[in-house]
């Protein structure tokens, strides 16, 4: 039987079925090498607030989730697990990660529709301060999308402090991936889709946007940065940012936050490793908390990369709650020791 496409579980996800009928269905196609889909009701509407009749369960009491692929299926085609490069130009940094992972083409398909989601948090913040996703990770992104072939590709995120247009512009990434061809979108409220989570452990719905959901390729590019609720905002966290209500999530963040990632599956994350902000996150304001690593962190498994980067903070994969949850629910690997890592310099 052929792989369940991302377009056939969308249409599954709409007709109401349920995570163990969906499960059902991709183990009958041996799907289990396949990115999940990113479902989505044809309904619009506000999600109500999430709430927990009892304590949220441990990452430990969790049993894995069933509709998952593999996290280790790239290392059995020949393909590292994670993708670690150093010493270099944020662009070289960056091609020599997708390379080592098997190129863009891997995941860019010729006449593909492309978003990139960076961390564009603030208007009010240079790229140097590390608040911000850096501009060139983000337009050589851009190009190599074009250069594998894609149609068309949107570059967008939700920033809290300040308007959209002018933190694109501050930051430096609207000149860059103008630059490379792309477009830089402002998120309009009234793109917003009532989604359920069917996997979800505490959040079971929520609005999201609805390009992200339709788009035929998600690469979600992160910068690496302390933040004053969840300890690190890296890949994980960096796609509340395709949320409308992000403050409901904050009751228990950690679960949250992975039951999130459970409906919207990048197809590759890129960890701008550049500069990490190391303290006063997530906006941070002072380049003492700055610290310039030249470092790019690829994966297609998101919770691998969060795993990495929160060792290059000096902490462990466990510190960070939704990883833990994550890895519980079987999104992916937070032991790096299980994992075929190739560390590169540029």
């Amino acid at each position: 039987m052929p792989q369940l496409s991302r377009r056939d579980f969308l249409r599954l996800a709409a007709l109401g079925l349920g995570a163990a009928t969906i499960g059902g269905v991709l183990e009958a196609c041996k799907s289990v090498t396949t990115p999940l889909a990113r479902p989505t009701s044809s309904r619009p509407g506000t999600a109500a607030p999430a709430t927990a009749a009892a304590p949220p369960p441990t990452p430990a009491s969790l049993p894995p989730a069933t509709l998952i692929a593999s996290p280790t299926a790239a290392a059995s085609a020949g393909y590292p697990d994670l993708v670690v490069v150093r010493k270099g130009e944020p662009d070289a940094l960056v091609r020599r990660a997708i390379a080592a992972l098997g190129g863009m083409e891997r995941f860019v398909p010729s006449g593909a529709s492309v978003i990139v989601k960076p961390n564009v948090c603030v208007s009010y913040r240079t790229y140097e301060y590390a608040a911000t996703t850096n501009p060139w990770v983000v337009g050589t992104l851009v190009k190599m999308a074009f250069e594998a072939g894609a149609s068309s590709v949107k570059v967008m995120d939700y920033p809290y402090g300040g308007s959209a247009a002018d933190a694109y512009a501050t930051s430096g990434i609207a000149e860059q991936v103008q630059a490379a061809g792309g477009e830089m979108v402002v998120m309009s409220d009234r793109k917003y889709v009532s989604t359920q989570i069917p996997a979800g452990k505490w959040l079971k719905q929520t609005d999201v946007y609805d390009e992200v959901l339709k788009a035929d390729v998600l690469i979600n590019v992160p910068i690496g940065k302390v933040h004053s609720l969840a300890t690190l905002t890296l890949g994980m966290k960096n796609l509340m940012g395709v949320v409308r209500d992000r403050s409901s999530m904050h009751g228990n963040l950690g679960q949250a936050i992975a039951d999130l990632n459970t409906v919207i599956r990048p197809d590759l994350t890129v960890v701008d490793c550049v500069r990490i902000l190391t303290a006063h996150g997530p906006s941070g304001g002072n380049l003492d908390d700055v610290q310039k690593l030249d470092t790019v962190v690829a994966s297609t498994d998101i919770v691998a990369t969060d795993s990495f980067v929160a060792t290059l903070f000096g902490l462990k994969p466990d510190d960070l709650h939704y990883v833990g949850f994550g890895a519980a629910m079987g999104l992916g690997v937070s032991d790096l020791s299980k994992l075929k890592v190739a560390d590169l310099t540029a």
